[in-house]
This record gives structure tokens, C-alpha cells and sequence, in this order.
């Protein structure tokens, strides 16, 4: 494969840098100095920015508020756009997994009415399948919803929803029929996150944030105008939604890389000579340069299947599993080329330190998130590799007929 610009996209890329140039900078922000209403505030003002300028969503069709572009263009843009610090974070749920979701399996209303909206940030999205008794057993949860009329009363709990305290919508799986194996017995809805009967509980992390959240159910209603796929259809819109998330979730943890690593290698001394001329550290190096450039090119091939209409298939499993591991492998990596010193915090070592930091205290809940390494191992075992799956009892049980 030959990876260099052709002349078509050296000059997508030079428009790209141009426009970026023009528009990025007063974006550029180190997001640990802003309150959160204040960090979410310059999000959404610079992805109206964005979907002014035509980057908000560029594979996307102009119909939907895309441009109509190429996977390849959008991997040049996001090039581009990584050598600015622009705020992004709160759209990456909505926009890289709930509004993909709602394109897929919506209809022409939902998609008029949340698709431009979510692109211009003006909504954003949170995505609620977690709970306290089925966490990465997904199939496993007791939100139900019962139907009423022309909808469906919910009752339930969900948990560690990412950013659902200033989220406007989500999307929700319950459960809609128990006679049935846990798989088959569920549906995805559309939910208002300011509808009677939802309440939302930030959750304390130790670093002082509260970026997860418990979100309760109490007998809420959600007009069946607003679900998604098929009645009893929802662990395959689930699915879908989890090979978006995993190719999400690997492509944006913003953990260390090689290059980080070379950069703190280079300025380190090891037995008496700078620790990149160590053959020891230069094969880890190595090695996380392999595996950036594997989950690259399965981000790209994830891209070309969206830009054709079809779904990111198994493969994205790797992507996180490789992403969240080698974070957590490179901060370990730099916290021992500091030595006893390595536990120290950016205050001590310099803000540049702080990446090290988060990338070793997220790289362990990341490997839980969008789906644990186990769970992960399975997939790429069973529908990658098409090993024998594992033995499951419970598959065709009714659920409730399953132990609580």
C-alpha cells in the first residue's frame, strides 16, 4: 500500500491546513484550566465552527450535513487537526456512536430532526447500556420497559453513563420481553434526558471529577416513534453500536505513544547515556510502533466500510484492545525511565508530565470500558478468528428464568 498523498489529496490537505490555520488557534486550550460548563461551552462553539467549514462530519453524506467525502480525506483532517489542542471530547460518544447509530437504524424523521443538530453541537448524545448487575455482560440487564398505549414506560437504573449530566438525549437498551434468552428479548429507544421520571447522580472519581454518572428510571415514557430497529431487534443495534464504540474508544483514548516515549527516552540518562541508546528500551519502542500502526490501518479500513454504507466489522475489537493496553504498557515504560521519581505528579515534574499520569490511571478503566480484555478475546477468537465459541448455559434460557 502506498501511503503518500496523490495529488488529489495532498491538495484536500493543504485546503485542510489552510482552513485549520484560519480557524483553529483560538480553539487551542489545555482543557485542565477550564471549569466543565466552560470546557463544554468552547466545544460546542467550535464544532459549529466546524460544521460551518465542512469537517464536522466529512464521510457523511451532504444530505445528513456531511460533505459527501472520502474515508481518506477524513483521515487527513484528523491528521491535521491533531496538531491543534481543539476541545472535542463531550461529541465523541454522541457523534463517533449515537448519532451513527440513529443514522443506521432510524428513520427519515429521526434523521432530520437529531443528525445536523448533534453535527453543529448544539445536542449532545450519551449512550445508556451499563448496569450495576451487567456491566460487560451486556445482554444481562434489567431496565425494562413495558408497553403503554403508543410508547413504553421504563423502569431501571443505568450506570458509569460518560457525561450524561449535560447531555440532551441517549441512547437507551432495555429489555421489552423476559420470556424470551436474554439476547433476544431486547430494544434500543431514543430517550429525552430531561423527561419526567429521569434523574441523574454524578458520580465522585478520585481525581475529583465526576465524569460517569448513575441515571434512574422511574416509569418514564418514550413514545415508540422513538425506538430504534425492530421490537426485540436491540442486541443486534447494540452490536452495531459497540463496533462503533470500539473503533471510537480505540482511535481517541489520547493515551502516550511511541513518540512520546522516544521524546522522554531521549531526555532520560540510563547507566550513564541517554536511555533511547539502550537496546532494551529502542525493542519496546519498537514494539509500540507496530501496534500504532496496526490500530491505524484497521481505523482506516473502519472508515472506508462507514464511507460505504456498511458497519465496522469485528476487527474494531482489536483496535481497543491494543489502544487501552499500550497506554497503560508506555506510562509503566515512562514512569520506570524516571525511576523512584516516575510517581510523581505534573506539579513536581512539569505539566508535560500529565500525560503520562492520565494515560496510567485511565489505561486500567479503559481496558474495562467499551468492553472488557476478556470480552474482547472472545470476539476476536469467535468472529474473527472463527474459533469454537465459548460454552454458554444460559443461551437459550428464558431470562426470567436466569438467577439473579
Amino acid at each position: 500500500m502506498d501511503f503518500n498523498d496523490t495529488a488529489e489529496e495532498a491538495a484536500f490537505r493543504e485546503e485542510a491546513r489552510g482552513w485549520l490555520a484560519q480557524n483553529a488557534a483560538p480553539f487551542s486550550i489545555e482543557p485542565s484550566g477550564l471549569a466543565e460548563d466552560e470546557y463544554n461551552a468552547l466545544c460546542k462553539k467550535w464544532q459549529a465552527v466546524k460544521y460551518d467549514g465542512g469537517y464536522a462530519a466529512i464521510t457523511w453524506p451532504v444530505e445528513l450535513g456531511g460533505r459527501g467525502g472520502s474515508p481518506i480525506q477524513q483521515v487527513i483532517y484528523n491528521q491535521e487537526e491533531s496538531r491543534y489542542q481543539v476541545p472535542s471530547s463531550i461529541f465523541a460518544i454522541g457523534l463517533g456512536i449515537c448519532i451513527q447509530v440513529v443514522n443506521k437504524f432510524g428513520s427519515d424523521d429521526h434523521r432530520e430532526r437529531y443528525v445536523q443538530k448533534a453535527l453543529r453541537g448544539e445536542e449532545i448524545w450519551c449512550q445508556l447500556f451499563s448496569e450495576p448487575a451487567a456491566g460487560s455482560d451486556v445482554a444481562g440487564i434489567r431496565t425494562s420497559a413495558v408497553r403503554e398505549g403508543d410508547g413504553w414506560r421504563v423502569k431501571g437504573q443505568k450506570v458509569w453513563t460518560s457525561g450524561a449530566h449535560f447531555c440532551d438525549f441517549g441512547i437507551l437498551l432495555v429489555r421489552t420481553d423476559p420470556d424470551v434468552p436474554k439476547h433476544k428479548g431486547l430494544t434500543m429507544f431514543i430517550v429525552d434526558m430531561k423527561a419526567p421520571g429521569v434523574t441523574i447522580r454524578p458520580l465522585k472519581q478520585i481525581n475529583g471529577r465526576s465524569d460517569f454518572n448513575e441515571v434512574f428510571f422511574d416509569d418514564v415514557f418514550i413514545p415508540d416513534t422513538d425506538r430504534l430497529g425492530a421490537v426485540g431487534e436491540g442486541w443486534h443495534v447494540c452490536v452495531s453500536a459497540l463496533m462503533f464504540e470500539r473503533h471510537a474508544v480505540g482511535n481517541t483514548l489520547g493515551f502516550l505513544e511511541y513518540n512520546n516515549i522516544m521524546d522522554i527516552a531521549r531526555d532520560t540518562e540510563l547507566a550513564g547515556a541517554p536511555a533511547i541508546s539502550d537496546g532494551r528500551i529502542r525493542e519496546r519502542i519498537v514494539d509500540m510502533y507496530i501496534n500504532s500502526r496496526a490500530v491505524d490501518l484497521l481505523t482506516y479500513r473502519a472508515q472506508t466500510a462507514l464511507s460505504r454504507g456498511t458497519l465496522p466489522g469485528p476487527e474494531q475489537s482489536i483496535v481497543k484492545a491494543i489502544g487501552a493496553y499500550q497506554g497503560q504498557q508506555a506510562s509503566y515504560l515512562a514512569m520506570d525511565l524516571r525511576d523512584q521519581f516516575g510517581m510523581l505528579a505534573p506539579g513536581e515534574l512539569g505539566e508535560a508530565w500529565g500525560i503520562v499520569e492520565y494515560s496510567w490511571t485511565w489505561g486500567a478503566a479503559m481496558r474495562i470500558a467499551g468492553g472488557s480484555d476478556e470480552i474482547l478475546r472472545n470476539i476476536i477468537a469467535e468472529r474473527v478468528l472463527g474459533l469454537p465459541g465459548d460454552i454458554r448455559v444460559d443461551k437459550d434460557v428464558p431470562y426470567r428464568e436466569l438467577a439473579a
